[in-house]
């Protein structure tokens, strides 16, 4: 398998990893809870995707005895259906954050001042 990906899809986790940015030493990791999604048949064979490699030839590992390939090879769509569904589960997380970051007495014209508008969108 691939290493130094941009972005890591284990199925059977079905975990969406993003490997760079946010400031991660490593990647940083959301479950995506959509068994539809998941369930798809283009996904039946899939174990895990590398994506983003220097080595496009290893993208995509199959769960049978498949020869590993590239992402476009494997025809599985836009992998932008991946990063959307981590991008939602960060801006999640993100809002999670700013709504946990209180302090006693405080309005929300100061904590706003203090850390910023509460997120509303976010997009890798």
């Amino acid at each position: 398998m691939a290493t130094n990906a941009n972005w890591t899809i284990i199925f059977d986790d079905k975990s969406v990893i993003k490997n760079y940015a946010e400031g991660a030493l490593e990647g940083l990791s959301y479950k995506i809870n959509d068994d539809t999604f998941w369930s798809q048949s283009k996904f039946s064979n899939i174990w895990a995707i590398q994506y983003g490699t220097s080595i496009t030839s290893d993208e995509v590992e199959y769960r049978d005895t498949t020869s590993h390939s590239s992402y476009a090879d494997a025809n599985l769509g836009d992998f932008q259906e991946f990063i959307n569904r981590w991008d939602s589960a960060h801006l999640s997380q993100l809002q999670s954050e700013w709504d946990m970051d209180s302090v006693d007495g405080e309005t929300e014209a100061e904590k706003i001042s203090r850390i910023g508008a509460r997120p509303t969108s976010y997009s890798s």
